[in-house]
């Protein structure tokens, strides 16, 4: 066991020395001198946790110079990087918004010895604790050095990060970790995110959500004066169809004979990595697996779906804007919706939605009606149901009351009984 001796200077000051024998008893006395008996307990405690020796690194006098190499260890953003390099079923956009996230976020990434110094973060060094300092460091942010008030700063170099950015950078950490805990040679035996915890995603509005009652969502459409630019509204808060999915549907998607008309949802525009086809967009799969659906049309929905493929080619985007070609979101944002909804609000319209928020109005309008969860996760393309429940679970409350009487009813039929005695 290790020891503490306090030496008193004449000077007032004092010293503290910690001495130990090497390896135990037969050893021969190592000792090392600190200014402050907590930064000496500390050292206490590493050398018997060390088996008596000094810690890996430790240079006298000097304290941690260096840790110890560990052979095969490689640096954390280069293994990350080669990680995402190495994804397969991504499309590249997909791809580069990972390697930013490592550039940005990731790469804050730094591995505290047990004495304090920190080092460059690699895949074998970083701890829990890192992890866990990691996350401090994303709730925190960076104020901007010029800001005149630190303490509480307008101007940022990174803004503090919302609970669901870090939960989404700390799920790529914890695949890449995973890699190296699974790959051959095994380069880690743990996962150091394994235990992490994270801030509550409740905690933090992440994105106002804004839905629009029946004659609200009027007041709006009445204002859009483009009849083509409408029936794309209507389309959308009638589908609950993501803008990439609506403005990529062509003729050929539609189905329209018979008593069920449908449409089928198989593509979507995709923004092309920057520095790739011009940083344009281009058409590919749907966001998921499951935004892969069939969706029944209303007869109004049909109706309005029929004037949109009269004449058109299989092979003509159903929604077009006036020079034939597909409407592009920036065009109808400023052009056709944001107009509109001004002017609603100037005539008293209490809203301020954006286009996503027809999706979100879509939903709402089919929980007020009382259509299962399940039903609305296949509606809208979730892939999983714990996201339909997460954005929109909270708009059941309005079937508590028929829960409530469900009950009520259940328990008001009278029970027969036998008169007889049940032997146990």
């Amino acid at each position: 066991m290790a020891s503490i001796r306090k030496r008193e200077k004449k000077d007032g000051t004092a010293t503290y020395q910690v001495r130990w024998l090497e390896g135990g008893r037969g050893g021969t006395w190592q000792d090392e001198k600190f200014g402050d008996e907590d930064t000496a307990d500390k050292f206490k405690r590493l050398v018997e946790a060390h088996d008596n020796r000094w810690p890996p690194g430790w240079v006298k006098g000097q304290g941690f110079v260096t840790e110890v190499p560990i052979p095969g260890d490689i640096p954390w953003v280069t293994y990350a990087n080669k990680y995402v390099d190495r994804l397969t079923g991504i499309d590249d956009r997909t791809r580069e918004d990972y390697h930013r996230e490592i550039r940005i976020h990731l790469s804050l990434l730094k591995h505290t010895s047990a004495a304090g110094q920190e080092y460059p973060a690699t895949v074998c060094n970083v701890t829990q604790d890192d992890v866990t300092d990691w996350v401090r460091v994303e709730e925190k942010g960076e104020p901007d050095p010029a800001d005149p008030n630190p303490e509480k700063p307008k101007k940022w170099a990174r803004r503090p990060a919302d609970p669901k950015s870090i939960a989404n950078r700390h799920g790529l950490m914890f695949c890449i970790f995973q890699k190296a805990v699974e790959s051959e040679p095994q380069l880690r035996t743990t996962n150091p995110c394994k235990k992490t915890s994270l801030p509550r995603v409740d905690d933090h509005v992440e994105e106002e959500m804004c839905f629009l009652e029946r004659n609200e969502y009027q007041r709006i459409s009445a204002e859009i004066k483009d009849p083509d630019a409408r029936d794309l509204a209507d389309w959308l808060v009638g589908t609950g169809m993501r803008w990439g999915e609506a403005a990529a549907l062509k003729v050929s998607d539609l189905s329209l004979d018979g008593e069920r008309p449908t449409v089928s949802v198989q593509r979507a525009w995709k923004k092309a990595k920057s520095g790739t086809k011009g940083g344009a967009y281009y058409l590919g799969p749907p966001k998921t697996k499951k935004a892969r659906r069939i969706l029944r049309l209303s007869p109004g929905l049909a109706e309005l779906a029929r004037r949109h493929s009269a004449g058109a080619g299989n092979e003509d985007f159903l929604f077009r804007a006036a020079m034939g070609g597909a409407w592009r979101h920036a065009n109808f944002y400023n052009r056709k919706w944001l107009p509109a909804v001004r002017l609603a609000m100037e005539k008293g319209l209490p809203k301020r939605p954006r286009i996503h928020d027809l999706r979100h109005t879509h939903a709402s309008w089919l929980i007020a009606s009382r259509i299962p969860l399940p039903a609305i996760q296949i509606r809208l393309g979730h892939e999983s149901i714990q996201t339909t429940v997460d954005r929109y679970g909270h708009l059941e409350l309005g079937l508590d009351d028929d829960i409530a009487d469900a009950v009520e009813a259940a328990l008001s039929v009278p029970v027969q009984r036998s008169g007889l005695r049940s032997v146990v």
